[in-house]
């Protein structure tokens, strides 16, 4: 069990939330970020790292992914720490001020001031909808990949058809013993350098490539140790598997959160404008998961929250100090 102790828990490292370390970075803060996708970047990284974004000031066009590669460049000076692949499941507001969290994996974090920037909130994977998918949770089934050494020398059986399937697999093929990707359809929707190499890998005999066929059914005795696929004329062949790793998408749901006391509107939290505090004090939301009359759903709004928010949030990092901003083209990052 891990226990960190932190200025900010900022729960949702996507691109708001790494702008909010930049942020409380200047004012002396330190932050840790808890998000339950396996790395940074939140929606820019899972759904659609390869998509140009064109409303970043500075970026006539930026790649998703790229911009989440120069938020992390820009955060570096101020060492930020980060829990990935854990949801934050508990909150507490502690008698003597500050928070405690607790993940849905033990980690326990101690923070004077708690940040939700989790854009449309927990991501939660889409499941397929097989009859004994549950009882192989955890003993063969995964639905994201944390740590890819899991899977060295591992038989792997991924299904999908996205950017998510494509990158594993190829990541994978040069891990595990054998890699099968099963795809429902004949084409991909992910990038089409990916699936080139995909098609490339099959052809050398280094991945086993199933197109236009379905996930059956898991066999197993208390562990996974065989998938079965059925194929387009209803003909089914069962592959050997230690681990299946179903990557069809993510659906958001606020999750835990709405647990928290917070004021809710259609799934999104309530914040005053002044410095999209919540009515809890000590808890902020900026980036998507707000809500306030006249609300953008933008990465640049987003960022423009997270900059007010470290004002306010000084505060309560620093009760007995008075708060000296300067300008960073003033003396510069190292300055602060």
């Amino acid at each position: 069990m891990k226990n960190i102790q932190t200025d900010i828990c900022i729960i949702g490292a996507g691109p708001v939330g790494l702008f909010a370390v930049f942020e409380a970075g200047l004012l002396k803060m330190r932050c840790h970020l808890v998000d339950a996708l396996p790395q940074v970047g939140g929606q820019l990284s899972e759904v659609y790292p390869h998509k140009p974004i064109y409303d970043i000031p500075g970026y006539p066009e930026i790649l998703a992914g790229d911009l989440v590669k120069n938020l992390m460049k820009q955060i570096e000076p101020f060492n930020p720490s980060f829990t990935l692949g854990e949801r934050v499941d508990s909150l507490e507001k502690l008698p003597e001020g500050g928070f405690q969290l607790r993940t849905s994996d033990g980690t326990d974090i101690s923070a004077k001031v708690v940040v939700i920037a989790g854009g449309l909130g927990c991501f939660e994977p889409r499941k397929p909808e097989l009859e004994n998918l549950t009882q192989f949770e955890g003993k063969g089934v995964a639905y994201m990949v944390k740590n890819p050494e899991n899977f060295r020398n591992k038989k792997v059986v991924i299904a999908g058809g996205g950017d998510s399937a494509l990158d594993w697999t190829i990541y994978l093929a040069e891990i595990a013993e054998k890699v099968s990707l099963i795809h429902r359809n004949e084409t991909f929707r992910g990038a089409p350098d990916s699936a080139e190499k995909v098609f490339e890998l099959a052809q050398k005999g280094k991945i086993n490539l199933i197109l236009s066929s379905n996930i059956s059914k898991l066999n197993g005795n208390g562990k996974l140790n065989e998938v079965v696929v059925l194929d387009k004329s209803k003909a089914e062949t069962a592959i050997p598997a230690d681990f299946f790793i179903p990557l069809f998408g993510l659906t958001p749901k606020l999750g835990p959160i709405a647990d928290w006391g917070l004021q809710i509107d259609k799934n999104a939290i309530e914040v005053n404008t002044e410095d999209y505090s919540t009515n809890v004090e000590g808890i902020f939301a900026i980036g998507d998961i707000n809500t306030y009359p006249g609300k953008l759903k933008l990465i640049l709004s987003g960022f423009h929250e997270a900059a007010l928010m470290a004002q306010s949030a000084f505060k309560y990092v620093y009760p007995n100090q008075k708060l000296s901003f300067k300008y960073t083209t003033v003396n510069g990052v190292n300055a602060f």
